[in-house]
């Protein structure tokens, strides 16, 4: 599930995202601080749930919403703000819901759960295991021939040049598809989308550790060599999902 918080206070976004991982701890949640960074992720990248501060720096919130419904119709829109004169304003619009700050916890599991988003964590969660099983390899098209990886034995994946290299047990492959195709193809498979350029293995990392300027990074099974920067708002998930 991609998730969009776009709002110009630090803090606030911060806190949204806290309490947004702790209710779906699988979600990518991005986050923009204008409204024309808002534009420009919604142009750039496909979200289900938009989060969208009403007084934005640059330009309302509200003034943005025709224009995200347009980029993408299915995506939810919700609007968070401090002020709640602006309510009637924001159902005028259309938007699926109004979130006051501060954030209430119990109040976003509503909001969650009548946008739809809650049962379809229950259902993703209940069919997690019956996929893994079902998905055990993957077609990859490479130097004019198809080759078929069992998935258990790639290590990760990283963006090259137009495409992706596919790092494996056996070895190497590149082909022209996108990391973001590659995300959807496995999805609910133990992949993770660590940084923008890398799909991991979460089986097969051996090491997380401090890197550069207070980031973090791994090291993966069998490419001991290489060192994969990790994202710093990927950093608290990924802690999660390796159980540290």
């Amino acid at each position: 599930m991609r998730i969009a918080v776009v709002d110009d206070e630090r803090p606030a976004r911060s806190e949204l995202r806290h309490q947004l991982l702790e209710i779906l701890p699988e979600a990518d949640i991005e986050e923009g601080e204008s409204g024309e960074q808002a534009l420009e992720m919604a142009g750039e990248g496909r979200y289900d749930l938009f989060f969208l501060d009403i007084n934005l720096g640059d330009i309302k919130g509200t003034a943005l919403v025709n224009a995200l419904k347009n980029m993408q119709p299915d995506m939810k829109i919700v609007f968070v703000t401090a002020y709640s004169e602006y309510a009637v304003k924001a159902f005028e619009l259309g938007v699926e819901d109004y979130i006051m700050k501060p954030y209430d916890k119990r109040r976003l599991q509503k909001m969650l759960k009548k946008c739809g988003f809650e049962k379809e964590r229950l259902q993703k969660k209940e069919e997690q295991n019956t996929a893994r099983e079902v998905i055990r390899r993957i077609a990859i098209n490479t130097d004019g021939k198809t080759v078929f990886e069992e998935i258990r034995n790639i290590a990760y994946i990283e963006t090259c040049n137009r495409g992706c290299m596919i790092h494996t047990m056996k070895g190497e492959y590149y082909e022209a598809k996108t990391i973001g195709e590659y995300e959807k193809r496995l999805a609910d498979t133990g992949f993770f989308r660590s940084q923008k350029s890398y799909l991991i293995n979460l089986e097969k990392v051996k090491e997380l550790f401090l890197w550069g300027n207070n980031s973090f990074a791994i090291k993966m099974e069998g490419y001991e060599k290489n060192i994969l920067p990790v994202g710093r708002e990927k950093i608290k998930v990924l802690r999660q999902l390796l159980g540290g």
